[in-house]
């Protein structure tokens, strides 16, 4: 499978010194965002989340594909950077700022999480997308082994 070719636009020239989005590592799975803000954010517990730019738009324009943004694990798990959305989801005709929705997710009286200029803070996947084209029936052509049960119905053990 070849892979798709994404448009990228710089819109803050900082990358270029700081690093243009890439893979960290040969098998990595998603690139690292920079923070490109002016001066360190302090992000309070619980306070609401703030958008901080990632410095670019891309254009993926083939539908089959999409952005996942998504939270480091390293700084969600010791600090409790997380995002505002949980994921934000960048489709194929958006060509905006990607800009990312941080929180500090840390309950009150816990250290604020600061985030610097040009810090990798945030990650960005892409993921194909499958577009089905929907039937509108009265009833199901066949019946699952599952059925109508859900949350937890299947048990936990």
């Amino acid at each position: 499978m070849q892979n798709p070719g994404v448009e990228l636009k710089v819109l803050d020239e900082r990358l270029r010194d700081w690093g243009l989005p890439r893979y960290q590592t040969a098998m990595a799975a998603a690139i690292d965002l920079h923070a490109c803000i002016d001066v360190p954010r302090e992000l309070l517990p619980g306070m609401p989340p703030c958008l901080i730019s990632a410095g670019f738009a891309v254009h993926l324009r083939d539908p089959t594909i999409a952005a996942l943004v998504l939270p480091r694990s390293g700084l969600g798990h010791r600090k409790g950077l997380v995002l505002g959305n949980l994921v934000g989801l960048i489709d194929a005709d958006y060509t905006g700022p990607i800009l990312v929705s941080a929180w500090n997710r840390s309950p009150a009286g816990e250290e604020p999480v600061v985030i610097k200029p040009g810090e990798r803070f945030a990650q960005m996947v892409f993921v194909p997308i499958v577009r089905p084209e929907f039937r509108i029936v009265e009833a199901f052509s066949a019946p699952s082994e599952r059925g109508m049960g859900g949350f937890g119905s299947t048990g936990v053990a």
